[in-house]
């Protein structure tokens, strides 16, 4: 289903999306600091460190920056249709953050590092990219001399689909703070998806609302990374 240019406020599907998204959040709080972990390690043999919980608190305070830029994105800055089979896929991709990495972070108890600043830091840039190119395009398509214009500016001028770039940053810096190896299957599977399914479809939508407009856009920008790719 072609979702780009239809307009909704599918309110319906996006308390389901929230409500989903809050129980994630619980389970996340549940796992990390309740008695989730001691779950696990009894049934599923995960072991839960319990000597150092720094990098459990990192993990859960990103959780509550997604959860909430989630929201604001949801509310606020989305203005297609959300089909009902999106409400459950949505959520279940934010499961991966929300319920994977902490299992991920869950028997890990080595102290904070210089590259676990190094991570927060990657995340706060990531957020930025993602979120802040988003709110900068919203601002300014609602400007009347803008309707019906391609957006090039902010962000938008070092890559065509900066605020996916912005995605995967974020996503790199959870896994770097779990210090777990199986982790990075989460930022190259997106990184996958970015790249040879979600970029490209926009690409095709894109060039045919923008016709030659995009043409000498996308020959002058970078699609995914900028200045690389």
């Amino acid at each position: 289903m072609d979702l780009y240019g239809q307009k909704s406020k599918s309110i319906p599907q996006k308390i389901v999306i929230h409500v989903i998204e809050t129980l994630l959040l619980w389970l996340s709080y549940w796992i990390l600091f309740q008695n989730g972990g001691d779950w696990f390690e009894q049934y599923l043999h995960i072991h839960n460190a319990t000597e150092n919980i720094d990098r459990k608190i990192i993990i859960f305070t990103f959780n509550i920056i997604i959860f909430f830029r989630l929201a604001y994105m949801m509310i606020v800055l989305l203005k297609r249709k959300i089909p009902w089979e999106e409400s459950v896929s949505v959520p279940f991709a934010f499961a991966l953050y929300f319920i994977g990495y902490p299992l991920f972070v869950l028997p890990i108890s080595a102290p904070i590092d210089g590259l676990d600043y190094f991570a927060i830091g990657l995340f706060i840039i990531g957020s930025v990219l993602n979120s802040g190119g988003e709110i900068l395009r919203n601002k300014r398509k609602k400007k009347p001399e803008n309707m019906g214009k391609i957006y090039t500016k902010g962000f938008f001028k070092y890559a065509r689909h900066i605020n996916y770039f912005g995605d995967i940053l974020w996503v790199i810096a959870y896994a770097l703070i779990t210090k777990n190896v199986w982790s990075a299957t989460i930022p190259v599977f997106l990184f996958c998806f970015f790249t040879f399914y979600n970029a490209p479809k926009l690409d095709k939508y894109l060039k045919e609302k923008y016709g030659s407009d995009y043409d000498i856009y996308a020959r002058k920008t970078k699609m995914l990374i900028p200045f690389i790719y």
